[in-house]
């Protein structure tokens, strides 16, 4: 694929790329949504129908606002907005083309749901045939099932945050790393709602988190999630997690076949060389960066990957609540101290927080009481801020609503499992 490369070059280009400093201005959003036919939402929806739908908005630049549509490998639509300079201008980018979208899928038949998992389908046979999607099957396989219920009935919420300039205060990519790890089980806890399959609860009101904390944890688990980071360097920390994680594919040009022997890390690939015939290349690592799915994500920003999907425009809550606690300085402190007691002495909370999030969400004690006060700094920013008046509206009637009661969207699915997701 390209030329050979050195242990101390594979560390020197991810701490490189993965934190790209600067001021933290921008904003974007990736919506993934399960699609369901419109008159039955258990129906399944054939491929060639999703694709017909979907062919009018897939050429780039077709979508109003510059939004791009792509599949994932269960037919989940997912629409990703560019980066904008502002929350308003994410989130007016992010509504406009929706709109459009479910107006098109609407013509056929067909509409969004916002649910993290399918709560009714199994999940259907994959449909985007790519040796990357086969390969990752074969890999997730070997662990049980999680990987395909992921990968075909899951869907998500992700926000995408610069990752921080270089200093040491609320705007530093230290700092903005921890927080957004000490928010984790909070985004969780307050936006779950996945608590059904083939539509009985499963015990947990955010499955999607449960299935994800089944598959591969070299690549799922968040970084020194069983350990104490401290002061560690994220730039290190990350640097070490991407090589110590298995392969999941190995690209092999004009071949279907990607698949990665069992076991084998990037690391152990780099210092051993012949295990798959040839000895990778920066292009091999730039891909298997793209195959790490922690809950936050350095991609030289910070991809929050935490968050199901939500019902209706529910997603805006998620978007405005994440991005105010992280790039407002006085929000960001606060929700600091607010999590502090979930950590325990640690910098960041540890493995059984983000379990207990999955599981009980905010009805929690430690996270609901962590989550109502992340909420009301959140209020105070954008008020502050002079936000759109449709975003602050929109978080505070899901305070009031959730957090305020110790429930989240999960308890809705449970008292009326067959409510609109739309």
């Amino acid at each position: 694929m390209d030329g050979c490369l050195t242990l101390e070059e594979a560390e020197a280009y991810v701490k490189g790329v993965c934190f790209k400093t600067g001021p933290p201005t921008r904003v974007g959003v990736e919506l993934e949504w399960l699609v369901h036919d419109r008159a039955d939402a258990r129906l399944p929806v054939a491929a060639g129908r999703l694709a017909e739908a979907l062919a009018p908005f897939e050429t780039p630049g077709t979508l109003p606002h510059g939004g791009g549509i792509s599949r994932e490998p269960g037919g989940q639509v997912e629409l990703s907005t560019a980066p904008a300079a502002s929350l308003a201008g994410c989130v007016e980018a992010a509504l406009g083309d929706l709109t459009v979208l479910r107006a098109g899928l609407a013509r056929a038949g067909l509409e969004l749901r916002g649910n993290g998992l399918d709560p009714h389908r199994d999940p259907p046979p994959r449909v985007v045939r790519h040796p990357r999607y086969r390969a990752m099957e074969a890999h997730f396989d070997r662990g049980g099932p999680w990987g395909r219920m992921m990968m075909r009935g899951t869907a998500a919420v992700q926000i995408s945050l610069d990752a921080g300039d270089d200093s040491d205060g609320p705007h530093g990519y230290r700092y903005r790393w921890r927080l957004a790890h000490r928010l984790g089980p909070v985004l969780i806890a307050a936006f779950a709602n996945s608590p059904l399959w083939r539509g009985r609860p499963t015990g947990w009101v955010s499955t999607r988190q449960a299935v994800w904390r089944r598959i591969d944890p070299t690549r799922t688990a968040a970084p020194d999630e069983g350990t104490d980071p401290g002061d560690a360097d994220p730039r290190a920390s990350w640097a070490d997690y991407a090589l110590d994680a298995q392969l999941l594919c190995v690209r092999r040009a004009g071949s279907a076949d990607w698949s990665a022997p069992r076991g084998l890390t990037f690391r152990s690939w780099l210092t051993g060389g012949r295990t798959v015939g040839r000895p990778p290349g920066i292009g091999d690592l730039d891909y298997h960066l793209t195959t790490l799915f922690p809950p936050v994500r350095p991609r030289g920003w910070l991809e929050l990957r935490m968050i199901d999907a939500q019902p209706g425009d529910g997603w805006l809550v998620a978007t405005a609540v994440a991005a105010v606690l992280l790039d407002d300085p006085v929000a960001a402190d606060a929700a600091y101290a607010a999590t502090e007691p979930l950590c325990g002495g640690r910098a960041v909370p540890p493995s059984e927080v983000w379990t207990r999030a999955a599981r009980l969400g905010p009805a929690d004690p430690a996270i609901g009481k962590a989550a109502r006060a992340c909420f009301a700094a959140a209020d105070a920013a954008l008020a502050d801020s002079g936000a759109l008046a449709r975003v602050r509206r929109a978080v505070a009637e899901f305070a009031d609503r959730y957090p305020e009661r110790g429930r989240c969207p999960a308890d809705d699915q449970v008292d009326e499992p067959d409510g609109p997701a739309r």
